[in-house]
C-alpha cells in the first residue's frame, strides 16, 4: 500500500495541471488549458458530440483507455486504481427486518453487512453514524450480538430503536455527537466498529477513537471528503503528512463528481439549472458589467421548469441586481454551448477522480497500519450500486 500511494502521488503531483482545475468556470473559454501543451487530446475533445461526452461520462474505462492514448500515465493510475470486488453469496434476512430500506441502499448495506460479518472480530458490534440502524439491524439479526447504534440525530434514533425492539433485536441507540470528544464513551475494546458512508470528518473521527480504544476490527465505507472543519485535507498517516500533495477542501470534492444513481431525471435538472447558471453567468458578464462570477444560491429543481428567464429573474432579486431589457434566449443557448464545453473539461478531470479518491483512502489505510492494524481495501459492491464502493477494513494485529 505504501508503493502504490507514492506511485499515486507522484503520478498525480505530475499531471495536477490536468485535474486542478474549474470545469465550471473555464468553460467560458473557447480553447483547453493544455491547447498548446496536448494539441492532439485538444483536437479530440472539441470533436466530441453531445451524445459521446455523455458515453464517456458513463463508461469511464473506455474514458481512460482513448485519453490514454494522449496521456499514458492515466492507464497507469488506472491498473493502480483496480481494487478487487468482494465475493458475496449473499444473506438471508430474518422477515422484516429490511422494512423501510430504499432498493440500492439495501444492496449496499447487505453487501457491506456481509463482509463485515465474514471478517467479523470481537463480541459486539458499533455501528457508527448509524441512521436509523439499517445495516446495525442486519448485523445483529445474523450474529445474535448486541449493536450500539451511534447517532446525532435524537428522531433518528427513536425511530431506530422502535423498529429494533418490534423485531426484538439486541441493539441500543446512543444519541451522540461523532466528532465530540464525549463520543469515545460510545466505544470498548469489544467492538467491530462499521460506517457505511460516514461523511468526511465522521469516518476520520472513528478512526482515531477506534484506534486509541484498540476496537479489534473497523470495516468502513468512507464518503464526501470534502465535509471536514478544516480549509484543507488534513493527512493522517506519516506518507500523506510527507506528501507534498496538498487538497482544498473544493479539490477535496472532485471524486464525488461521478454519480450514477440519479437516472435520466436527475441528469436533465442538472443539464437544466448548469445550462442556467452559465448562462446567467454570461448574461451578467455581457450586460451589467459584472467581472467575476458571482454564486448563485440553491434553487428547488421544480423552479426549473419556469424557464431560463424566470431563474435570471429570480437569480438578480436574490442578488439585488437589477436587469436591463435583454434576449434571454441568446444566453440561453451560450449557456448550453458553454455547459457542454465544460463537459468536455470534465472528462479529463474525470479520468483521474478515482486516483484523487483512492490517495485519500490509501491515506487513511496507512494511517490505520501504523496504529496496529492490519488493512485490507477492496469494492463491496458495483459502481452502478454507488461510485462509494471502496471499503477499508482494519484488523488489530496479532502479537507475534
Amino acid at each position: 500500500m505504501h508503493q502504490q500511494f507514492q506511485t499515486l502521488n507522484s503520478l498525480l503531483l505530475a499531471h495536477q495541471n490536468f485535474w486542478r482545475i474549474e470545469p465550471f468556470l473555464h468553460s467560458e473559454q473557447s480553447d483547453f488549458p493544455w491547447q498548446k501543451s496536448h494539441p492532439e487530446l485538444c483536437l479530440w475533445l472539441s470533436s466530441l458530440s453531445t451524445q459521446q461526452i455523455e458515453h464517456y461520462k458513463d463508461h469511464p474505462e473506455q474514458l481512460s483507455d482513448i485519453v490514454g492514448q494522449y496521456l499514458p500515465d492515466v492507464l497507469t493510475l488506472a491498473q493502480l486504481c483496480f481494487l478487487e470486488r468482494s465475493s458475496l453469496s449473499g444473506l438471508e434476512l430474518e422477515r422484516g427486518v429490511d422494512s423501510g430500506v430504499p432498493g440500492r441502499k439495501l444492496e449496499q448495506i447487505l453487501a457491506m453487512g456481509e463482509i463485515a460479518l465474514q471478517k467479523h472480530e470481537g463480541t459486539e458490534w458499533l455501528e457508527w453514524c448509524s441512521g436509523k440502524g439499517f445495516l446495525g439491524r442486519i448485523l445483529a439479526s445474523q450474529s445474535k450480538q448486541n449493536v450500539t447504534s451511534f447517532e446525532f440525530q435524537q428522531a433518528l434514533c427513536e425511530t431506530g430503536q422502535q423498529e429494533a425492539d418490534k423485531h426484538q433485536l439486541p441493539m441500543k441507540f446512543v444519541q451522540g455527537d461523532a466528532l465530540a470528544d464525549s463520543s469515545i464513551k460510545a466505544l470498548n475494546s469489544a467492538q467491530h466498529a462499521v460506517a457505511l458512508h460516514a461523511c468526511g470528518d465522521l469516518h476520520v473521527s472513528l478512526m482515531k477513537k477506534g484506534a486509541a480504544c484498540r476496537v479489534p476490527a473497523m470495516t468502513i465505507a468512507p464518503c464526501c471528503y470534502h465535509l471536514v472543519q478544516s480549509d484543507a485535507y488534513q493527512p493522517l498517516s506519516q506518507a500523506g503528512k510527507a506528501s507534498h500533495l496538498h487538497l482544498s477542501k473544493s479539490e477535496l470534492r472532485i471524486p464525488l463528481q461521478e454519480t450514477v444513481t440519479g437516472g435520466q431525471r436527475v441528469k436533465r435538472h442538472r443539464f437544466e439549472e448548469m445550462s442556467f447558471r452559465l448562462g446567467f453567468d454570461l448574461l451578467l458578464k455581457g450586460e451589467c458589467g459584472v467581472e467575476d462570477y458571482i454564486p448563485v444560491p440553491s434553487i428547488k429543481k421544480s423552479q426549473l421548469s419556469s424557464g431560463f428567464t424566470a431563474f435570471c429573474l429570480w437569480a438578480a432579486e436574490q442578488k439585488q441586481i437589477d436587469l436591463p431589457t435583454l434576449d434571454f434566449d441568446n444566453y440561453l443557448q451560450r449557456g448550453i454551448k458553454r455547459y457542454w464545453q465544460m463537459e468536455r473539461l470534465s472528462l479529463v478531470q474525470q479520468v483521474f477522480r478515482r486516483a484523487l479518491e483512492l490517495w485519500l483512502v490509501l491515506d487513511k489505510a496507512l494511517y490505520l497500519h501504523e496504529q496496529g492494524y492490519d488493512v485490507s481495501l477492496g469494492e463491496f459492491c458495483s459502481r452502478g450500486v454507488t461510485p462509494r464502493n471502496i471499503l477499508i477494513h482494519a484488523s488489530m494485529r496479532k502479537a507475534t
